[in-house]
């Protein structure tokens, strides 16, 4: 078993089922969701034979699963995958997504035909490069997978998107392609400063390279800049609140919950592993620009009226706690970083698709158009509550964990950033809260028969594609709480949809150790590359003094 390419294998699996997916008859379309559930599933179970069978926690190996070949040795190119604790959690987070968002996309598009099997292939197909991206150990490889990942995400926004879907999507790709070539710059001048060789790319062989100097420095920014595109933080955050707006829920679920820990994991994998003495020259401006993405995305999420993009906006804050501390160079705080990466995955996981399950009920995204769903709805707002307050880091749900490690880590290292970055935490509470009390409390809706709305039946696809992302048209002296038919509660997939989610973020707000424990040779190894310890605890002088005279 040990010897098994389990990470191709979690590749090929899904890439498989994709062109399966894609290449069935029209007659047979309404397999594609089965088919390509059935394979995200199957991937998953394989995830997790290669972590219980090919994963030791505590290794003194740099990376574990190791598959390497030579793919372009004239250019010192390898196929080299390989996984740590980082990595590894990442991939197992994607693995559990992806299932719950392609049975949260079962009613996204009409039934059968080319657009219905286009969708679920489009979204099966992201897993290859979720995985070769976390687990490519090859520079020059890890480039690959991050620009290929660009196409399906351009086309499930571009094709099967909202209002403005065409500009979201050329925006998303726009931002990306720069930050991309600007990477490859870095990427070309990372090798020619290199050993060279048939794998002169590899991780293992770029880190601790003597590089220093402004060359040092300039490439890490090439690297930065593509990663804090990808992450994202501000400036260069606003193609996210317009992509997340414009793709269905699952797709907006896998972009920022998943394939915008690219850009995180990138800081941590190639910025502080490749270049150390750049990173720590680089760290003021970083953490300011962390601390001024904390507050700016909470106080526009607070004031922002679609559903979606105020959601974008609390991750645009929330990457920037993920910033700090990976950038404050304690084990704390690099724990809490990691491990917020993968909280944060299924915390935005359950707020977008439960936002999309109103905006199925409802044909808006406008939060005005709600009010008193909570009485109609219980169990979809209690599913939103869960999720709300795992974004506000309740204690014992998983993100309050992350935060409070990234928070206590960064306050030795980074007083005053750290000192500002906790009022995120308050203002989160108050566009989560008043986020829920306007939606799901007060009155309850009226049904209107001859009133708007867009409400469907359990199982009943929209009419069109752009059904649920168009604010329905309402009458002339009908209030937005008016309905056409009685709201209807979470159904048998729903519940399968936000169960996981919940799930986790309760279990691992109760027991953290176990990814933690994964986590931390990685972030120990990643310290002693930077060179940087913890800072020695400090003692009040008086204390010593009153010590020695009790002896």
């Amino acid at each position: 078993m040990d010897n098994l390419p389990w990470l191709t294998l979690l590749m090929a699996v899904p890439a498989v089922g994709a062109l399966v997916v894609a290449v069935l008859p029209s007659r047979s379309a309404l397999l594609a969701r089965p088919i390509a559930l059935g394979v995200a599933l199957l991937t998953l179970v394989i995830g997790i034979a290669a972590t219980a069978t090919s994963f030791t926690r505590g290794s003194s190996e740099q990376f574990q699963m190791v598959e390497r070949h030579e793919w372009i040795p004239q250019l010192g190119v390898s196929y080299a995958l390989g996984v740590d604790g980082i990595s590894l959690a990442l991939i197992l987070m994607a693995l559990v997504l992806v299932p719950v968002c392609i049975l949260a996309a079962w009613d996204d598009v009409p039934e059968g035909g080319t657009w219905h099997k286009g969708y679920f292939a489009l979204l099966l197909s992201l897993l290859p490069f979720m995985v070769g991206v976390f687990a490519a150990i090859d520079v020059f490889l890890f480039y690959v997978f991050f620009e290929a990942m660009l196409i399906p995400v351009y086309f499930l926004i571009g094709m099967y998107g909202g209002a403005r879907r065409q500009a979201a999507a050329m925006k998303f790709l726009l931002f990306s392609l720069a930050g991309g070539l600007i990477m490859l710059v870095g990427v070309i001048a990372l090798y020619l400063q290199g050993p060279g060789g048939d794998d002169g790319f590899l991780v293992e062989r770029l880190t601790g390279l003597e590089i220093g100097g402004a060359t040092e420095r300039w490439i890490f920014i090439a690297f930065f800049i593509a990663f804090a595109v990808k992450a994202p933080m501000w400036p260069v955050h606003t193609w996210l609140p317009d992509a997340a707006a414009a793709s269905r829920p699952a797709v907006a679920t896998l972009l920022v919950g998943v394939l915008d820990k690219v850009g995180t994991y990138g800081m941590i994998r190639f910025c502080l592993q490749l270049f150390p003495e750049a990173s720590q020259w680089a760290t003021p401006v970083v953490v300011t620009l962390a601390v001024f993405s904390i507050l700016y995305g909470a106080i526009l999420a607070i004031g922002e009226p679609d559903i979606m993009r105020l959601i974008a906006f609390t991750s645009v804050s929330h990457f920037g706690f993920i910033v700090l501390g990976i950038f404050a160079f304690t084990s704390v705080a690099q724990s809490g970083a990691n491990f917020y990466m993968v909280n944060h995955g299924f915390a935005t996981a359950g707020l977008f698709l439960v936002a999309g399950m109103l905006i199925a009920r409802r044909g808006s995204q406008r939060i005005d158009d709600y009010g008193g769903w909570q009485r109609a709805t219980p169990w979809l707002a209690g599913a939103f509550l869960v999720a709300g307050l795992a974004t506000l880091s309740l204690p014992g749900l998983s993100t309050f964990v992350s935060e409070f490690l990234v928070i206590a880590g960064s306050w030795s290292t980074q007083p005053v950033a750290t000192a500002f970055a906790v009022w995120g935490v308050v203002l989160a509470a108050i566009y989560v809260l008043l986020m829920y009390k306007r939606i799901f409390t007060g009155p309850p809706p009226v049904v209107d028969p001859e009133g708007a709305g867009t409400d469907r039946g359990e199982g009943e696809a929209p009419a069109t594609a752009e059904l649920p992302y168009v604010r329905a048209d309402l009458d002339e002296g009908v209030t937005p709480a008016r309905l056409t038919a009685p709201l209807r509660d979470l159904g048998w997939r729903e519940k399968a949809v936000v169960a996981p989610v919940v799930i986790a973020l309760v279990v691992l707000g109760f027991f953290p150790g176990p990814v933690l424990d994964t986590l931390d040779p990685a972030v120990e190894r990643t310290l002693q590359i930077v060179g940087v310890s913890d800072p020695a605890p400090s003692v009040p002088a008086d204390a010593g003094s009153t010590s020695g005279s009790d002896h």
